[in-house]
């Protein structure tokens, strides 16, 4: 089975973005099967490729897989009009790849939902060919949600793109409960399956934390609007104001809002907080050894309880941190249910702190914590047993249409 497999944001484990695609992108080769992944370039991202450009295309095989790279750089720094623009681009530029290509199955996964587009004309085009559609977030409930995206006929514009984009699909895949719930909303009778984020449990090991004089607690990914990351601020200067040195607060990643938040720290003497670059995820391994919590950290948006599906969380399982998590949700209930963490509710500095004085003043149940969180990820978010039903899925779907 040849999989033609879109995603704009694809990444190595050298890049500093979410390596899902990769993962699976590898089992699939592993299981004896092809694949063709069509990505775009990003500030964060690595696919390994360190040819010239030509006529703004390289490719070339990494770990087996057949990259195909666009020359279309992304940055979360970028304006909406930019990013959108680079969108369209993309899913352009895709159409184009897939309509010279043979291929069995052709998957597509978001964001930006711009993604579907090759899928959609694809069915057209080639209407014998599966297609199917992976979704990470609900667009445009997101965005609305956040105030992001305000305009009516661009919020109609974009929901209709993800009502064609679920219609036209043989199957999708759900990152999240909720997610799954949004496309059944869409399409009442579409073939879904559940397969969220994983643990790579052995690319990361889980490291018993010692009992240090200090809880280091730390935050990795984007620094954007929807993480919400004033929250930890604020926990900072609440802190601060009870003169509580022994905690600190670590930034890894970036982001539009990066320099806000550095400035903000700065002039209000946060010395507790602590921001750094990101990282390659292999390097980003050995960090995590020295964290005693991952912090789980969403603007306070009913849309993101139970629709998102966040790398940063199963990386915290998978390295047996315990997680302080300030929103409700499904992975609130997770954390709650295996007691592998604190999950208190959102804007409350005065809870997010007193949270993480009880982790820094009880490192006992902060391991035991640690244990828990490894456990879970073991027996419910193992990256490969989830890669197993990502390629029976495909599989599925490349018999029942042939």
């Amino acid at each position: 089975m040849h999989v033609l497999y879109f995603h704009q944001y694809f990444s190595t484990p050298s890049g500093s973005s979410g390596t899902r695609s990769y993962e699976m992108a590898r089992a699939l080769v592993e299981k004896g099967h092809s694949v063709t992944m069509v990505c775009g370039s990003s500030q964060l991202s690595k696919t390994e490729l360190d040819q010239d450009m030509h006529n703004g295309v390289r490719s070339g095989l990494v770990d087996g897989i057949n990259v195909v790279e666009i020359d279309l750089e992304y940055s979360n720094h970028n304006s909406l009009l930019k990013r959108s623009l680079l969108f369209l681009q993309f899913a352009w530029r895709s159409i184009g790849i897939a309509r010279k290509t043979d291929y069995d199955v052709l998957f597509a996964t978001t964001t930006p939902l711009t993604a579907g587009l090759p899928g959609i004309f694809m069915r057209l085009l080639k209407p014998g060919k599966p297609f199917v559609f992976e979704v990470r977030d609900l667009w445009p409930e997101l965005p609305k949600a956040m105030g992001v995206i305000s305009n009516p006929v661009v919020l109609w514009a974009m929901g209709l793109l993800e009502t064609i984009s679920y219609k036209t699909a043989h199957h999708c895949i759900a990152l999240s409960p909720g997610i799954q719930q949004g496309i059944l909303k869409k399409k009442p009778k579409a073939a879904v399956s559940m397969i969220p984020n994983g643990c790579d449990l052995e690319f990361f090991s889980a490291t018993e934390r010692g009992r240090n004089n200090k809880l280091k607690a730390v935050f990795t990914g984007a620094h954007g609007q929807a993480n919400g990351l004033d929250a930890v601020l604020n926990a900072a200067a609440e802190l601060k104001r009870r003169n509580d040195q022994s905690i600190e607060l670590h930034f890894i990643g970036d982001g539009k809002l990066k320099p806000e938040l550095v400035s903000r720290a700065k002039r209000e003497q946060l010395d507790n907080c602590v921001f750094l670059d990101p990282v390659p995820k292999k390097e980003l391994r050995d960090q995590l050894a020295e964290y005693d919590v991952g912090l789980m950290i969403l603007a306070n948006v009913s849309a993101f309880y139970y629709g998102t599906s966040p790398n940063k969380f199963f990386d915290y399982l998978a390295c047996g941190l315990p997680v302080l998590n300030n929103y409700p949700g499904w992975l609130s209930q997770l954390i709650s249910e295996n007691d592998c963490g604190i999950a208190i509710a959102p804007d409350d500095a005065k809870l997010f702190a007193d949270a993480l004085q009880e982790l820094a003043s009880d490192p006992d149940r902060r391991i035991a914590m640690g244990r828990a969180a490894r456990q879970l990820g073991e027996e419910q978010f193992n990256r490969a047993r989830l890669a197993a039903s990502f390629i029976e899925c495909l599989e599925a779907v490349h018999t029942n249409q042939t």
